[in-house]
């Protein structure tokens, strides 16, 4: 306990210490948080035969919350009115993204592995944008409550419920050994469950108001905990993403009203970022930089192939919202950051390796070529959106000079 303790009181350390040293050059402390964690790690400061940072349960599930704190706070930015309201846009917006990313990165996979199964894990780590990443971006960057934001928002919802599916269908195929039955049982389990979700989103309202009911931030902390954390942990054990669920779950609170919203938000708003750090931090922990030798080519060949694939896609999801040149290249650049469903998908290669059903040097490959490549991406993303000005003058030069 107490090594478990000082190690965590290390990784409060080191994020704190890189979180100013970002805020003073007035940067996004994702990718710092992230480099830092690879510092600490034992591939790291832990092959000089120095103390590291291990993967610890503490760490892991930390990480796991903040995926859950920023994904329900997304939801909260998000309400099922306004989701059925935008129905048209978001699916518009959304099945142009799928069809150019998840197809570029099938047929990218295709030619870099010679293989069905893998093309198709391939064209999964490259088509879901990190919706951690972005939500947190959004927020440190102010554009939140932009225009902007909606059709990146619109589109985080579209590809979270392709994934949830995605997902689903790959563990059967790839734990399975290729068992179709499988992956329709679990498929049904996960839709099952979202619409069960979406039930307690239309439905719940008093519930939820019942929750907030209270002039203690204490009991409100803890009852909006009770319920995000539990739904989430039931999703996962059913196979279903716990960052939709999460998602959920924020847009079942946000029908309470702007002021209740507010008020959920800056109370747990200490919390999101606390639990975000520790997931960016997980993210580099968990990087191994030295298996980026064998990948750096493949890795190198997807950004270049599939940063202008987003770009394109990010940019006419702006136009399906109708917005402007400007807004539209905010977009494209957003939407370009990659991340913790990519892991996921890669963890699925090692997990069938395990197991015995998926060959293991093409799971290590797979795994390391996902990890580079969301490490190359969330940073590239985040600064594309820290820089985004000259390139909005630059397409609104071409596109509407008089804008």
């Amino acid at each position: 306990m107490a090594d478990l303790l000082l190690e965590l009181g290390v990784l409060f350390v080191a994020v704190a210490a890189v979180g100013a040293i970002a805020n003073r050059i007035n940067q996004s402390v994702i990718p710092f948080y992230i480099v830092v964690g690879m510092a600490l790690s034992q591939y790291v400061i832990g092959r000089t035969d120095l103390p590291y940072v291990t993967e610890s349960e503490v760490v892991t599930v930390g990480a796991e919350l903040g995926i859950v704190f920023l994904l329900f706070f997304l939801g909260l930015e998000f309400n099922l009115d306004r989701l059925l309201e935008k129905r048209t846009q978001i699916t518009t917006a959304g099945t142009i993204d799928l069809l150019i990313n998840f197809g570029v990165g099938f047929l990218l996979g295709l030619a870099l592995f010679r293989s069905l199964l893998p093309a198709f894990l391939t064209a999964g780590i490259v088509y879901i944008s990190s919706s951690a990443v972005i939500t947190k971006s959004l927020i440190d960057m102010g554009w939140i409550a932009n225009s902007e934001a909606e059709p990146m928002l619109g589109t985080l919802v579209f590809e979270d419920l392709v994934i949830a599916v995605y997902l689903a269908v790959t563990t059967a195929i790839v734990l399975g050994g290729g068992s179709l039955e499988a992956a329709a049982f679990d498929v049904a389990i996960a839709l099952g469950f979202i619409l069960a979700l979406l039930v307690l989103v239309y439905a719940g309202t008093d519930l939820f108001k019942a929750l907030v009911d209270t002039d203690s931030k204490e009991f409100l902390v803890l009852r909006t905990l009770a319920v995000t954390v539990f739904v989430a942990g039931l999703a996962l054990s059913l196979g279903v993403s716990e960052a939709v669920a999460a998602f959920f779950v924020g847009m079942a609170f946000s029908s309470l009203g702007h002021d209740e919203v507010e008020r959920i938000e800056r109370t747990l708003e200490p919390l999101r970022d606390a639990f975000a750090a520790i997931f960016f931090f997980w993210i580099g922990l968990v990087t191994d930089p030295l298996l980026f030798g064998d990948v750096l080519v493949l890795i190198a060949v997807a950004v270049a192939v599939t940063t202008p694939t987003k770009l394109v896609s990010g940019y006419l999801g702006g136009r399906v919202f109708d917005l402007g040149p400007r807004r539209s290249t905010r977009v494209a650049l957003g939407m370009t950051t990659r991340g913790e469903f990519s892991l996921i998908i890669a963890a699925l290669a090692i997990s069938g390796a395990q197991a015995g059903t998926f060959p293991t040097d093409l799971a290590n490959t797979i795994n390391a070529f996902a990890v580079g490549y969301v490490l190359v991406m969330a940073i590239l993303g985040t600064t594309l959106m820290q820089y985004s000005a000259p390139f909005e003058r630059f397409v609104v030069s071409r596109l509407s000079p008089s804008e």
